[in-house]
């Protein structure tokens, strides 16, 4: 493996969606949603174990969930695991992942990816990776992953790319244009049929130099900030320092603060079976089912007429459930929530309701 290869896993969400089962005391990524014996996390850390160096992986999650990292991936050093104070977006938290990694390797070239995707053709994916990295280890560009849309999806940010084929460059790899949020349906359909448009993965490659640079030129206040502490990184004052970049700095993502503004930004386009697990819907989509077309996590279910449906309850609990279709039905702790699937987008306002009539106990 090459000691110039990182990989920076963003784990500090909360998972909203995914209520009531991931709740801000421990969310999704914490969570062995997919029922493989492994966590979200633990998933995407054990994928890219196979091609970085283990001690080349570094997490970054909120610093209430340090405990919870080192409980699932007890082989990682102090040094590894980066705590924000608060969220901030995906800017700061790879401003800061950026310093720490110059000082360990200025010639590293790193992998940034969520920790809580599903991706189910893991040996495409890693060839992508590789390729990726060879690429942005030779020339100044920031990169990121697309997938080929296979629908309308209302539910992710889109890439526009050029149909053009790059001459001396991998065949799919391709400039982008512009980069859109998530569309309503008309326009989505129209990104599909267009042909010209890739799902946003939210997995970017670079070099240290090439996002540095970045920063430098796009998002200059936040750059300032956590460059002021490169003499703090790693001694024992780190953490106030962090605290106090984190109080003053903006909340923005990578992709609106660089990736919209940035020249030299290129997609690698591929189906590998990739899914953000965002959304009790996707997880549907992506999970194995009876002959009934029903997702069931627990051990004493009882179906009666229900089709299409998401189960996920206890598996000491017995339930009984007749002539549902298409919901999701999930208990967690005190909390019961049966809910039409094709209303799923509905959930974050239960939450919102919840919070403001019981308090942030429930959440």
């Amino acid at each position: 493996m090459n000691k110039n290869h990182y990989c920076v896993i963003m784990a500090g969400g909360i998972g909203s969606r995914f209520w009531p089962l991931s709740k801000v005391s421990r969310p999704k990524q914490f969570l062995d949603i997919l029922g493989t014996g492994r966590s979200l996390l633990q998933a995407t850390y054990d994928r890219f174990r196979e091609i970085i160096l283990p001690e080349n992986i570094i997490i970054v999650t909120n610093s209430i969930y340090r405990d919870f990292v080192f409980e699932q991936l007890p082989e990682l050093s102090p040094g590894q695991v980066l705590l924000e104070p608060m969220r901030k977006n995906t800017a700061p938290c790879i401003a800061y992942a950026s310093y720490k990694i110059k000082l360990m390797n200025p010639n590293a070239v790193f992998v940034v990816s969520p920790a809580d995707h599903l991706i189910l053709k893991q040996d495409v994916f890693l060839n992508e990776i590789r390729e990726a990295l060879e690429v942005a280890s030779s020339e100044n560009v920031l990169l990121t992953l697309g997938i080929k849309p296979n629908r309308p999806e209302t539910g992710y940010g889109y890439i526009q790319a050029n149909t053009k084929k790059l001459p001396g460059r991998p065949d799919n790899l391709r400039k982008v244009k512009t980069f859109t949020e998530k569309p309503d349906m008309e326009l989505a359909r129209v990104f599909f049929e267009s042909g010209e448009f890739y799902w946003n993965s939210g997995i970017f490659i670079w070099s240290l130099e090439s996002i540095l640079a970045a920063f430098k030129q796009y998002l200059p206040e936040v750059d300032s900030l956590f460059a002021s502490g490169i003499d703090v990184y790693n001694t024992e004052a780190e953490e106030k320092f962090i605290t106090e970049v984190y109080s003053t700095c903006k909340n923005i993502s990578v992709d609106y603060g660089i990736m919209e503004k940035a020249e030299e930004v290129y997609v690698f386009f591929a189906d590998f079976g990739w899914s953000d697990l965002g959304s009790w819907g996707s997880l549907y989509e992506n999970s194995s089912k009876n002959d009934d077309s029903n997702m069931i996590a627990g051990d004493n279910v009882f179906t009666y007429g229900v089709k299409n449906s998401v189960i996920n309850v206890p598996p000491e609990k017995i339930v009984v459930l007749q002539g549902l279709e298409g919901y999701i039905v999930v208990e967690s702790g005190n909390i019961l929530l049966v809910c039409r699937l094709e209303d799923e987008q509905k959930i974050k306002q239960f939450v919102t309701d919840v919070k403001i009539e019981k308090g942030e106990e429930y959440l």
